[in-house]
């Protein structure tokens, strides 16, 4: 109150936005007029910064408000003049020649008047910076003392604390209360000693460890969804680029027939394999060629099939049953489906990861419990994630590769191919971000809609299969 009284500007630092308030309501009791600088008042930060120089004014800030400007002593002559202008009713963007015209005179004036509060407060000591507690961070500290002593003027920090702050409490406080308890020390009365520094510097160093192995834990976790996420997005951006998949498809359909084959006769002796369940599973994901009954006639029986040769069999009659899709579809067009169908269930198998992996690692502490590392234990089941996701790709692939209906459009701009039960990925299309179970607005005029343009709801689709089919109408 005394440096206020006085005339020297004060900037008084707090821990964050509630205590920045509670300060704000003692200072109004007294009868001290201030301004508060915090999240709640981003719309007028400028305007306070601009006036935290000038002389007698008080702010109250948290230590995020208003970083990366200086505090100029006397204030912002370029502020002063804008807001004096628009005060007359010269706004830059309703009449910008009569603004830029008395622009020069009016900042002039405003430099002069600045320059001379500005030589006052230097001989009152500059800005006062006034630390209502200690960070957990020296970092924070030091940059609330830095608002002070810029470009050459002069300044002043100090900071008060209490062995009841909560960095306090948490270390050493009660080591420092009954030293100070057994020399007779009364509540009220400050005590700067190199004792009591020293044990805020501690607490400080070791708030700092713990938040840097906190930091470095998080990226370890991170650092194995991180690897996961480079095999998935090259895989993208190459079918994104164009890629040809047709190897990789073949490889899909081998894989996935024959993970259907070992796992319907990895159990028991052939008589007591249930081929007719595993025929019924296949079926789903490709229409199967040949029958059980074949199959016996060709081994002399049911109990001379071996499990090799069934795989073999139905892995070559799906390559045949692929060749003849893309004999029908023709290559380009089988092409195009590859990696329409690749991308989509890319996509849609791997947000559907991201869900499980979070799920994971939100419980994975409690490993601890039983002795084990939950980084190895996350480690090893986010693994075991990855690779059934990844051979869900391969079987949901080759599903929908040949159960997928495809049809050909010829429109203006070439052959559009369309393919049901397949999101349509366009790379040229912008990015659009939407909260899930968006409010879709009805479209209500029609007039100037093509039929194979997109959709002016922003669906993505064509404005045929989208408001202007008519059962959607």
């Amino acid at each position: 109150m005394e440096r206020n009284r006085n005339g020297q500007p004060v900037l008084v630092g707090t821990v964050s936005v509630e205590k920045s308030e509670e300060l704000s309501g003692l200072l109004t009791k007294r009868g001290i007029k201030h301004e508060v600088l915090n999240a709640k008042q981003h719309e007028r930060e400028a305007i306070i910064i601009a006036r935290a120089g000038c002389k007698s004014a008080v702010t109250v800030a948290t230590n995020m408000a208003g970083r990366g400007t200086d505090i100029m002593l006397g204030g912002n002559a370029e502020f002063f003049a804008d807001f004096n202008l628009q005060a007359r009713g010269l706004s830059p963007a309703e009449n910008p020649e009569e603004y830029e015209a008395a622009w020069p005179t009016e900042v002039a004036n405003q430099r002069a008047q600045v320059a001379a509060e500005h030589d006052e407060v230097v001989g009152l000591g500059g800005l006062y910076v006034l630390g209502t507690e200690r960070h957990e961070s020296r970092r924070i500290d030091n940059q609330l003392r830095g608002r002070s002593g810029r470009q050459g003027d002069p300044g002043e920090s100090r900071f008060y604390l209490s062995l009841q702050d909560d960095l306090m409490r948490r270390f050493n406080s009660a080591l420092v209360e009954r030293f100070l308890g057994a020399a007779g020390i009364p509540d009220d009365v400050p005590i700067e000693s190199k004792m009591v520094s020293n044990a805020i510097r501690s607490a400080q160093t070791q708030v700092e460890s713990q938040n840097f192995e906190i930091r470095k834990n998080v990226l370890k976790y991170d650092d194995v969804l991180n690897r996961q996420r480079q095999v998935i997005y090259k895989e993208r951006r190459e079918v994104l680029e164009g890629a040809n998949l047709q190897e990789q498809m073949t490889t899909f359909i081998e894989d996935a027939v024959a993970t259907y084959a070992a796992f319907g006769t990895s159990q028991g002796f052939p008589e007591d394999w249930d081929l007719e369940a595993l025929w019924v599973s296949l079926h789903g994901i490709y229409p199967v060629g040949i029958t059980v009954s074949e199959l016996e006639e060709e081994c002399g029986g049911r109990s001379g099939i071996s499990s090799e040769y069934l795989q073999q069999s139905l892995v070559e009659d799906a390559l045949k049953k692929y060749a003849e899709r893309e004999t029908t579809l023709t290559p380009v067009i089988m092409r195009e489906l590859e990696r329409r169908v690749v991308l989509s269930v890319l996509d849609r198998r791997w947000r559907d990861h991201l869900y499980e992996m979070d799920y994971l690692q939100e419980g994975i502490g409690l490993r601890a419990m039983a002795q084990r590392d939950p980084l190895v234990e996350y480690q090893k089941e986010g693994y075991e994630l990855f690779s059934a996701m990844m051979e869900g790709i391969k079987e949901e692939s080759v599903g929908l590769l040949f159960s997928a209906e495809v049809s050909v459009e010829k429109t203006n701009d070439g052959e559009q191919i369309q393919a049901r039960g397949i999101s349509n990925q366009e790379e040229d299309r912008e990015l659009q971000y939407s909260a899930p179970g968006e409010y879709q607005a009805p479209i209500t005029k029609t007039d100037n809609v093509s039929r194979n343009s997109l959709c002016p709801c922003g669906s993505g689709k064509k404005y045929k299969r989208c408001h202007g089919d008519p059962r959607n109408r």
